[in-house]
């Protein structure tokens, strides 16, 4: 179970780092964004950054999902593997 952990945590620094800037807001966030940058501020940074949340957010969800249910299928699997031999 620790080398799954390990793994896994080693996976997810691997691809978060280095993420891309996110480039695909509608066209008036794109204007929006572009002229603030021009001007110093930099909202349109924190609004790509809030896209990489967005959709992060549901993958790690589902990988999470995903990982329990392998460790509870591979916990019943051995309990049957160790009754099927008794």
């Amino acid at each position: 179970m620790k080398k799954i952990a390990f793994i896994f945590l080693f996976m997810v620094l691997l691809v978060t780092s280095n993420i891309p800037s996110a480039s695909a807001q509608c066209a008036m966030c794109t204007v929006s964004a572009e002229q603030s940058v021009k001007n110093g501020n930099t909202q349109g940074k924190g609004l790509n950054t809030g896209i990489i949340y967005l959709l992060a957010i549901p993958y790690l969800l589902i990988t999470g999902m995903g990982i329990l249910w392998y460790v509870k299928f591979r916990k019943k699997n051995t309990d049957q593997v160790f009754n099927i031999s008794e």
